[in-house]
């Protein structure tokens, strides 16, 4: 299946962009509700500061595990080639206990940190869409029932960034239940897409109205701040 060329896919995307504002009922200006973004907010900064205690706890562990590993290497290493032979088959499990453990621990350290990068662009969401946003209310190419539009649009993207804040908040608690590596990896990969999917709609919506911006330009230096104003490339 051939990709569209990117001008095709910009000129589809204010069709449908256009087709979608002409249907519109006369409504007032209107606002993304506030609650929503402060709910988002609040979630993402309880999710990293949740995950920074993890990952603090898991690396304290790391280090003391190592430490313990340097004094059991300088143990094994003054014992006689014939009594490290001797060894029982309960000291061999313990020692293979110890890195099994330590390979655990580094693999939560490395799943938190996959969360907290996932919760990053869930801040990115929010930022961008607040740029945008204060920039569409300040655009007088657009009309109080395209706005409306837009804030519904804004708000529906929102409210799936915070569907995907519950999904994180499991991600944390699967860390205590009897799951398998496979298993969480699957469900982090999952929601690293579920967010990356909320972030690509959010930029291409407001790549969207930007677009829509620079068509009602009234002359070629107002289309160039339009252009910056927006991140389009011209």
């Amino acid at each position: 299946m051939k990709l569209l060329p990117l001008k095709i896919k910009k000129t589809l995307l204010l069709s449908i962009l256009c087709l979608g504002l002409a249907f519109i009922p006369t409504q007032s200006q209107a606002a993304v509700p506030v609650a929503i973004l402060e709910i988002i907010k609040k979630g993402i900064t309880k999710v990293i500061v949740a995950v920074d205690l993890k990952i603090q706890r898991e690396q304290n562990k790391v280090l003391w595990m190592q430490n313990a590993q340097k004094v059991l290497e300088n143990t094994l290493s003054k014992l006689k080639l014939q009594e490290i032979a001797n060894w029982t088959e309960k000291q061999r499990d313990l020692y293979q206990n110890y890195f099994n453990e330590l390979q655990t621990i580094k693999s939560a350290i490395s799943g938190y940190q996959r969360i907290r990068e996932i919760s990053k662009k869930q801040a990115r969401i929010v930022s961008e869409y607040q740029k945008v946003w204060a920039i569409i209310q300040q655009d007088k190419h657009f009309t109080p029932n395209e706005i409306e539009y837009m804030a519904k649009v804004y708000s529906g993207i929102l409210a799936t960034s915070v569907q995907n804040l519950d999904q994180m908040a499991l991600l944390i608690k699967s860390f205590t239940l009897q799951m398998s590596e496979g298993e969480r990896l699957e469900l982090i990969n999952s929601t690293a897409d579920r967010v990356d999917q909320n972030y690509l709609d959010l930029v291409s919506f407001n790549q969207g109205n930007g677009l829509l911006s620079c068509q009602r330009a009234s002359s070629s230096d107002e289309l160039i701040q339009i252009q910056t104003l927006y991140g389009i490339n011209p």
